[in-house]
């Protein structure tokens, strides 16, 4: 798990790399799974990048209802609700864009994401809650939903009057196939293979590295947010569509156990687990993990480190599996 020699082992693709574009359209989305035996519906080079468009986890009838009008809703998610059949929706209700294949990836390799850019693509977003969902299910014993109304230029959700929400947009749900065993899985609860991790940190400059478990890893992408709060309580964000900037990077035969991700300024080490103690040893140990391969460094020290600089995070609260993180900052490692 050599992970400090990601850079220098990624695959060196033999022509120029290639930009794509894939449009959420009824035969390029994944709705509501992660799926190892679906086909994927762009095959991509090591070193390629893909701009990526996705649709918010919304109908159009449940925009509208809630105040949005009827021209202001994509034509792409309206095309997307007429035509993908009920066969091929869910378990679970986000709308994915992908897969998308990294030619050569197996069993056993690391795919890094980088994430070179993230632009609104509506200026709306909504946040909702509903009863036997969320955090206070039995103190919000009903159902509620808000248009929040997105200022591009001054990157700000008008919340309420007097209350605006800085905007940092970032994609919810993010992952590769799951292994075959997992069958058709809930795009709801993350797990090893990513997926709706709804960790804020992954923003435009942050990179995801994410263990392959299938042939052509099977990247996907959606449930777009304008912005959200660690915790996820009500268990929306400020939800909306969003176009991304990926670079892939395939690393052959450097396994990766969990999804990590680094910021220009620090590592970030991931669990999940439907309990929260549980979600937590595992973000910790795959923290240790990182630092005794990538750094060197001692198990004792590692997780001496982490109590005196490390930051314990709650990632996300409300999606059957709690989410949490470990962030620590890059600039402990002083240059001698």
């Amino acid at each position: 798990m050599r992970l400090f020699l990601l850079a220098a082992l990624a695959l060196a693709s033999p022509v120029a790399a290639e930009t794509y574009e894939l449009k959420a359209t009824p035969q390029t989305v994944a709705w509501g799974h992660y799926d190892a035996a679906d086909a994927p519906v762009l095959t991509i080079e090591s070193g390629d990048t893909v701009v990526m468009h996705t649709l918010l986890t919304n109908s159009p009838t449940g925009l509208e209802k809630a105040g949005v009008a009827p021209a202001d809703i994509e034509p792409a998610l309206r095309a997307v609700f007429d035509g993908v059949p009920p066969a091929k929706r869910g378990p679970g209700g986000h709308i994915l864009t992908g897969p998308i294949a990294i030619e050569g990836a197996e069993p056993g390799d690391t795919l890094e994401v980088r994430i070179r850019k993230i632009d609104l693509a509506i200026p709306y977003a909504y946040n909702a809650f509903r009863y036997g969902a969320g955090f206070l299910t039995d103190d919000f014993p009903y159902a509620r939903m808000k248009i929040v109304p997105l200022d591009l230029k001054r990157m700000v959700g008008k919340f309420a009057p007097g209350i605006e929400v800085p905007l940092a947009p970032f994609f919810g749900s993010m992952g590769v196939a799951p292994p075959p065993s997992f069958g058709r899985y809930d795009s709801a609860p993350p797990t090893i293979n990513g997926g709706n991790m709804d960790d804020k940190a992954l923003v435009a400059g942050t990179t995801l590295f994410l263990p392959v478990h299938v042939r052509g890893a099977l990247f996907q992408a959606g449930d777009g947010h304008a912005a959200q709060g660690n915790g996820e309580v009500d268990i929306t964000a400020l939800e909306t569509s969003l176009t991304g900037t990926f670079e892939f990077i395939l690393h052959k035969r450097v396994p990766t156990p969990y999804p990590r991700a680094e910021t220009p300024t620090a590592y970030i080490a991931m669990g999940f687990d439907d309990d929260l103690s549980n979600a937590t040893r595992k973000a910790l140990r795959n923290m240790i993990d990182f630092l005794v391969a990538a750094k060197g460094m001692t198990r004792d020290d590692a997780y001496m480190l982490i109590s005196v600089a490390g930051d314990v995070e709650i990632t996300e609260l409300v999606d059957r599996n709690k989410g949490v993180h470990v962030v620590l900052p890059k600039a402990l490692f002083v240059k001698r």
